[in-house]
């Protein structure tokens, strides 16, 4: 939703990451491929917080936990 909002393509996210688009499309998809370090980049890309992206990953483990 964030790379939308921005009108941006995976192609465009995926350069800006020095990523390609093929993991961008599977980090969309929810792949458990992709790794944590592609997930946080890119939502800092995007435009979200340390503080937003520390509360998705601790709620996240919450729910693992």
């Amino acid at each position: 939703k964030r790379r939308q909002a921005r009108r941006l393509t995976q192609t465009q996210l995926a350069k800006r990451l020095s990523s390609s688009q093929s993991r961008i499309a599977k980090m969309e998809a929810a792949d458990a491929s992709v790794s944590i370090d592609l997930l946080v980049r890119a939502l800092l890309e995007l435009g979200a917080t340390r503080s937003q992206v520390a509360k998705a990953i601790t709620r996240r483990a919450r729910r693992a936990a």
